[in-house]
């Protein structure tokens, strides 16, 4: 299924918040009240964030963008409160998951962690922090809507009537799409790293059971998970299915908030733990994660291997798919010879902006068929370094759609268009039941939903 929600605007707010283009209190910017829906309220300095941020991303808006955008957080605010009556939630392991991609994609726009910082004039774990809630909140209205919408089921009549009464000029254009395999590489971390990082975690818990520091500055001066570290390591109540079972099996056996876990190793890194309170079949602890390093010696060591392995698969010693299915570390396509699934259409095509960005600049200039020098990337859902090269299984060019050449892709739109007739329906419905108020000076708009407004 494709995404629901534009995951930018769900985060509209981050990138402003870490510049710091509006403030409060000392630079006497005065904020009011423009929306309130339900008990939630809209600000004025919301708006404000969100239209800097959508200039600062070469957003256009269709119509006065102080009227598309109150009626956008005011859109999300239906779906967060409808997720909290369904008991919708999200893990904090995907929230952080997602931090850490968005923190890496940063990074590799800016150049390095320490411009990042220079330009939003804030620390990397500050930085984090800022994306956090509003990532929570965006992942919680994906959820909301997957389940508000089921599963769509569209028959191949249906595709076919809805492209034969299109008219010609607006028969959509497929962009590129390509699909790409790939051969990856962990570097073995040393084992002197990981037991300095162990060595670390026990001298924390330590001076914990000495009574020298709370567990909770520690989490704050020292923890690699940044999100929960702001809060002194506490990561809220969860249930067991919410953590990734290597933390889940040790956080709820624990019986006395005064002692610290032993030492968890889970694929984020290795982490202490301290129960902070238990109510029934949720937990709530605190914990300090740390992250063992790659060496820049070992990354060398695996891209000079990896190269040696395309030399080879060009000299046809063996091949691409041979090779990913046997030597690749990518749990993920190693059993498909390689070749990169895309989540977001449960295809193996993607369009270049829907590759992770490594990839996409690489694969960018390849022909059909070309293997490419082993680099360096950030795996999304670890945060972790690995070596990788791809190969250009095959590219369609952009074109106009046809029938027999593009039927998944014009299914996609019209399961969209349902999904969006679907939703619009369930807006129009629960817009009657919820409480809206809009500051007279905000309501000469003409809204895509005129029920805000009740007579």
């Amino acid at each position: 299924m494709k995404k629901l929600v534009n995951f930018k605007f769900v985060v509209l707010f981050a990138l402003l918040m870490l510049t710091g283009s509006v403030m409060y209190g000392q630079d006497h910017v005065i904020d009011e009240v423009v929306w309130v829906v339900g008990d939630e309220a809209i600000l004025k300095s919301d708006v404000e964030e969100a239209r800097m941020n959508a200039q600062y991303e070469g957003r256009k808006f269709e119509g006065d963008p102080y009227c598309v955008i109150p009626e956008e957080l005011a859109i999300q605010k239906l779906y967060l409160h409808q997720a909290v009556l369904d008991s919708i939630e999200v893990s904090e392991s995907e929230v952080l998951q997602r931090v850490e991609m968005m923190t890496n994609q940063y990074i590799q726009m800016i150049g390095s962690k320490e411009k990042m910082e220079e330009y939003f004039n804030k620390t990397a774990t500050q930085i984090r922090e800022a994306m956090r809630e509003n990532v929570k909140n965006g992942l919680t209205v994906q959820k909301m809507q997957q389940k508000l919408i089921g599963d769509i089921k569209i028959t191949p009549a249906e595709v076919r009537r809805y492209f034969k009464d299109l008219p010609q000029d607006s028969v959509p254009y497929i962009p590129t799409q390509v699909e790409v395999q790939i051969i990856t590489s962990q570097p073995k971390i040393p084992l002197d790293e990981i037991e300095d990082v162990k060595r670390r975690l026990r001298e924390y818990t330590d001076r914990v059971n000495k009574g020298e520091m709370d567990f909770s500055t520690l989490a704050l001066l020292y923890s690699e998970d940044k999100g929960s570290a702001m809060r002194g390591g506490e990561i809220g109540f969860k249930g067991r299915g919410e953590l990734v079972p290597e933390y889940a099996n040790v956080a709820f056996n624990l019986q006395d908030p005064k002692k610290v876990s032993k030492i968890v190793e889970s694929e984020f890194g290795f982490h202490i733990i301290q129960l902070i309170e238990k109510r029934g079949d949720r937990i709530n602890t605190r914990h300090i994660l740390l992250k063992p390093k790659v060496n820049e010696k070992d990354l060398t060591s695996a891209r000079a291997r990896l190269d040696s392995i395309a030399d080879d698969i060009r000299k046809n010693k063996f091949s691409f798919d041979e090779a990913a299915s046997i030597i690749s570390h990518d749990k993920d396509t190693r059993n498909n010879h390689g070749l990169m699934p895309n989540p977001q259409t449960n295809t193996s095509k993607f369009e270049m902006q829907q590759l992770p960005q490594e990839i996409a600049k690489v694969v960018d200039g390849m022909n059909v068929g070309e293997i490419s020098k082993a680099f360096t990337m950030v795996n999304e859902k670890d945060g972790k370094e690995v070596c990788a090269i791809v190969k250009l299984k095959s590219r369609i060019n952009g074109h106009k759609a046809t029938i027999t050449d593009d039927y998944q892709s014009l299914k996609e739109i019209v399961m969209d268009k349902r999904r969006e007739e679907m939703l619009e329906k369930w807006i129009v419905e629960k817009q009657k039941h919820t409480y809206v108020r809009i500051n007279d000076n905000w309501k000469n708009c003409s809204f895509k939903y005129p029920g805000w407004i009740k007579d």
